[in-house]
């Protein structure tokens, strides 16, 4: 009595590619760039092989290098010349963003996506406006509405200066009509949001606080950001942002959180964002660099994972390390 039904046969080389599910390509993926105002040269990021903050005057450059590789989308994230209580290099006319956004719009044909957010802009590292005195405090949080006008303000400086998409991370309640009605205002109708709709407090982002200069100077970020037990409230997240406008929903972190990524694709018609962080990042080269995994091997398993569980587009780190093979 043997099997009638074998799945191997469809498993063989020639025919497997032709029944895969799941297809992974370059044009999925967007790639991070980290331009900073203080250096005039290159800065290796430690806990992140082969990522550098680059100079303004090398933003393209680095952008180039980018799309080199068969990416072709980038979102740049900004490390200001100085910081304050508001964050108010956020959202100046000459902020590092802004002038970054400026170069690579009118050098290169990349698709610019910019992190509107606070943390790397405010001298305390929290995502919006604080009262209070940490000293006196240390739990002190955002203050989520008196912050929604920054966020207005530094879409909007993103958009003037040429970006392409817009993306709030700050997980500010309204933040996504706040910056809507912003953009709509100013004649930016046709600047799509991309929503960080479900932001968990994660262990897996001390990276790219080194990488961004935004770590929190006290407390923490858990009154704002997702409780990682929570799956429900993802939905709820997805939902209010949708509603006030969200073009894009994006899940962050990614390979922690499949199980929410499938939860919004299966919930939302509009495309779906996967955010592969940079502690996901920095754990495959420190496994690959022991000689444990196979770099190229596992960060594909691990972005094809996020395409399976139904992102339509990723966030990661990788995209340069995987891109050319694909």
């Amino acid at each position: 009595m043997f099997p009638t039904d074998r799945p191997r046969r469809l498993r063989t080389d020639g025919v497997r590619s032709l029944v895969s599910e799941t297809d992974l390509s370059a044009s999925d993926l967007i790639a991070p760039v980290f331009v900073d105002a203080t250096t005039d040269e290159r800065v290796a990021i430690e806990s992140m092989p082969g990522h550098e903050r680059v100079p303004v005057s090398e933003a393209v450059d680095r952008v180039e290098e980018v799309l080199a590789t068969g990416v072709e989308a980038v979102m740049v994230f900004g490390i200001p010349e100085s910081k304050d209580e508001v964050g108010s290099r956020a959202y100046a006319d000459d902020g590092v963003v802004q002038r970054a956004v400026r170069d690579i719009a009118a050098e290169t044909d990349a698709y610019v996506i910019t992190d509107v957010c606070l943390c790397e802009y405010t001298d305390h590292g929290h995502c919006g406006i604080v009262e209070g005195s940490a000293a006196e405090d240390p739990t002190l949080t955002v203050r989520n509405d008196e912050t929604l006008d920054l966020l207005r303000k530094t879409a909007v400086s993103h958009a003037e200066a040429g970006a392409d998409m817009v993306a709030p991370s700050s997980m500010t309640d309204g933040m996504v009509g706040a910056i809507r009605e912003a953009l709509d205002g100013e004649g930016f109708a046709e600047v799509p949001i991309m929503s960080y709709a479900v932001k968990y407090e994660s262990a897996f982002y001390g990276p790219f606080r080194d990488a961004a200069d935004g770590a929190p100077a006290f407390g923490d970020r858990r009154h704002y950001q997702m409780d990682p037990a929570n799956r429900r409230e993802a939905l709820r997240e997805a939902r209010l942002d949708a509603e006030e406008g969200a073009d894009v929903l994006m899940v962050k972190p990614g390979l922690p959180y499949l199980d929410i990524v499938r939860d919004v694709r299966e919930g939302f018609d509009v495309p779906v964002a996967a955010y592969n962080v940079s502690g996901e990042y920095a754990m495959l080269h420190a496994a690959a660099d022991r000689g444990w995994l196979d770099l190229e091997a596992t960060a594909r398993e691990s972005l094809l994972s996020m395409k399976r569980a139904g992102a339509d587009l990723i966030l990661t780190y990788l995209a340069e390390d995987v891109a050319e093979s694909l």
